[in-house]
């Protein structure tokens, strides 16, 4: 089967010279353009024995982090054709396990594999010559081809799951949010170095940063030592498994699973139901997000919430405190009283929630729906205020700190606000009437003040370790990371299930509020 499947690899590389002339022209001329980019990069690299270690070994492991990113991100957003798609196997009558590695190991000889593996022999020249181990830096080497070839993979796959034929201004939307929540923070770095000599500090910093993340581990294997080498090779080898069960996951799905076929004269006029999956969770998504993008009352708080929490540190600013340490306070606060948002949203849905209960909705569908527009909302506004707060604090050592406190704000509001919402409802204004307009209500304020404490509380360990990493010691910046996204991630799940428990327990409560709205 391997075997095979090179052949047709190879068959695909010739065949792509079978076309005419002026076709065949514009690809020779981007085959020379891409060569030349290629040369130029290998020849970068071998040439990196002039400059010192410190120095090579940031650039090569930010330089492999950002060729590990393009090969998932490129595939994923572009929907290019996979010529290896699994699909064309499933005549062989082949197993998809084989399909799979047969697949992997001829991905490779394509013109992007070809690229990854001479970069990789160059990588191999520029470690070497600055001392690593020969075996550390082929290990590296493999593994980093290893990486971007299953990346690529995986996007492609998924791309062909989700994505085929569910194109729409929607789905365009998100890929554009999705790609500008990737490339502003980039962008705001590279904007933010300064160059005076040497490699700017923000960039060593990054690599540090990257040495021990999916993208940039493999190649860090071969610049570290002791156990920053044991780090970044258990999450290499850790990456590399990781991919290699979602590819093998993603083949069995692609050649099990009956493609849908459009009819020519269908018409595409469902919006958001087109492009949530179709499950009861993902029609109360697009439902939920209709409402969202459309009525008043919630655009009212997605307006609100941002200016908020800018204008709430503004007399620091006004009584002397730093612009430098001022900045980083609105992210945390734009996080709390996001995940806050939706701690009342059963009330916002008026009489519509009866279509959940009579339809015998799960708890849990109904809590991970009504999530999902927040989200959407809230992941691209975090994105951006954290960069931008970054940037004008000028560390870019505290990032992961501040990424932790607000991962763990907005997640444990968003479970506690999950619970909330369906065990104590409170009367808000009908629909549409002004988002300002508020009825004769008991009970609400206790609701929003015991979300937003707890979800204070809960953050505290991540709150307290960001607090060292910026009064020095910046080591406390991860693990303010890993405890804010810890803790957020638990609660989140724990409070989704709580919720979707009260919610199935809480039926004919729940109509009888619904009813005096």
């Amino acid at each position: 089967m391997v075997a095979h499947v090179l052949r047709l690899r190879l068959a695909l590389l010739v065949g792509a010279l079978n076309a005419r002339p002026l076709v065949l022209l514009r690809r020779l001329a981007g085959f020379a353009v891409l060569a030349l980019a290629v040369a130029a990069v290998c020849v970068a690299l071998i040439r990196l024995d002039r400059v010192p270690d410190g120095e090579a070994a940031t650039l090569t492991v930010v330089g492999s982090s950002l060729l590990v990113a393009g090969f998932f991100l490129i595939p994923l957003f572009s929907g290019v054709e996979d010529p290896l798609d699994p699909r064309r196997f499933v005549v062989t009558g082949e197993e998809p396990g084989r399909v799979a590695w047969s697949v992997a190991l001829a991905s490779p000889l394509g013109i992007p594999g070809l690229v990854v593996v001479a970069v990789a022999a160059a990588m191999i020249a520029a470690w070497t010559g600055h001392g690593s181990p020969a075996g550390l830096a082929v290990l590296a080497a493999l593994l980093l081809v290893g990486t971007s070839v299953l990346a690529a993979r995986c996007a492609m796959a998924v791309s062909a799951v989700a994505l085929r034929d569910r194109r729409s201004p929607q789905l365009t939307g998100l890929m554009v949010t999705a790609a500008g929540v990737v490339a502003i923070p980039v962008a705001a770095f590279a904007f933010s170095l300064e160059w005076s000599g040497g490699l700017p500090s923000q960039l060593t910093e990054a690599a540090q940063v990257l040495a021990v993340t999916p993208f940039g581990a493999a190649s860090a294997i071969a610049v570290r030592s002791g156990g920053e080498l044991v780090a970044s090779m258990l999450v290499a080898v850790g990456t590399l498994l990781a991919l290699a069960a979602l590819w093998q996951l993603l083949v069995r799905t692609l050649m099990t699973s009956t493609e849908r076929v459009v009819p020519v004269g269908e018409r595409r006029g469902l919006g958001w139901f087109a492009v949530m999956p179709g499950t009861p969770g993902g029609a109360i998504a697009a439902r939920s997000i209709v409402y969202w993008f459309s009525d008043p009352r919630y655009l009212a708080n997605v307006i609100v919430v941002p200016v908020a929490s800018v204008l709430i540190v503004t007399p620091l600013l006004v009584v002397g405190v730093p612009l430098q340490t001022v900045a980083l306070i609105p992210p945390p606060i734009l996080a709390l009283f996001l995940g806050w948002l939706v701690h009342n949203d059963l009330a916002y849905d008026s009489t519509g929630v009866w279509l959940h209960i009579s339809a015998g909705v799960r708890g849990v569908a109904d809590r991970l729906g009504r999530l999902v527009p927040i989200v959407l909302v809230g992941v691209p506004l975090l994105a951006l205020a954290i960069t931008a707060s970054i940037w004008i604090h000028g560390r870019w050592a505290v990032l992961p700190a501040l990424v932790g406190v607000c991962v763990s704000l907005f997640a444990t509001g968003l479970g506690l606000s999950s619970i909330s919402s369906v065990a104590a409802p409170y009367a808000v204004s009908r629909p549409g009437e002004g988002p300002f307009e508020q009825p004769q209500r008991t009970g609400g304020s206790t609701t929003q003040a015991l979300v937003l404490l707890g979800a204070i509380l809960l953050s505290a360990p991540a709150l307290w370790w960001g607090w060292l990493s910026l009064a020095g010691d910046e080591d406390e910046a991860w693990t303010s990371f890993w405890s804010g996204v810890g803790v957020g991630a638990a609660v989140l799940v724990v409070g989704v299930a709580i919720g979707g428990a009260l919610f199935e327990r809480r039926t004919s409560r729940t109509m009888e509020f619904a009813e005096t709205l």
